[in-house]
């Protein structure tokens, strides 16, 4: 490895592997682990893929076969507390900095679902939910006669969840009922 960065060898490429995944608010697959750790010019692919493998035989991080994602385990964790200041302070920061968006877009996609369903007559079920830190904010069925139409509504629904929440219940409220039209 030539010393472009920071990072100077595979044992601290391996505590900032531990520091990222300590940090992200879930277990997450090779691909988003290998950009978090790619914030330093000093390490290469193969050099990260070498200490991943290395952190998972030595059971700081689990792999999960099924998913393909990444946990860190209690014994990584501990050794990430101890290790951690031996980061350079600027590679932590940028760390720190890609964790936060990471972790937003994590929690995006826990909190936005869509998905398109067959029903038995051969029409399609949309299932939109939109959810918060407290709990659920909108779940959303809706029928469509084709498969296409389906998955383009659940795409328009995860680009702009809050527009969709907020255009519903604009309508709900400001739409006159039989009741109101006969009070004038």
């Amino acid at each position: 490895m030539t010393a472009r960065g920071f990072i100077q060898d595979k044992l601290e490429i391996k505590f900032l592997i531990l520091y990222l995944a300590a940090r992200v608010i879930e277990p997450v697959p090779f691909d988003t682990l290998l950009d978090l750790t790619l914030c330093d010019d000093a390490i290469d692919y193969f050099d990260f893929s070498e200490c991943l493998a290395d952190l998972v035989k030595t059971e700081h991080l689990t792999l999960d076969e099924e998913s393909g994602l990444y946990a860190i385990t209690e014994k990584g964790r501990r050794n990430s507390e101890i290790c951690e200041t031996s980061l350079p302070y600027s590679v932590r920061l940028r760390c720190d900095k890609n964790l936060n968006a990471c972790n937003r877009a994590l929690r995006r996609k826990n909190q936005v679902k869509s998905s398109t369903e067959p029903r038995p007559n051969g029409t399609f079920t949309v299932s939109l939910s939109l959810d918060d830190d407290m709990g659920s904010v909108m779940d959303l069925k809706l029928m469509v006669p084709r498969e296409d139409m389906g998955k383009i509504l659940a795409a328009r629904f995860r680009q702009a969840p809050e527009k969709l929440y907020s255009e519903i219940i604009d309508l709900l409220l400001n739409t006159p009922t039989p009741e109101d039209e006969e009070e004038s």
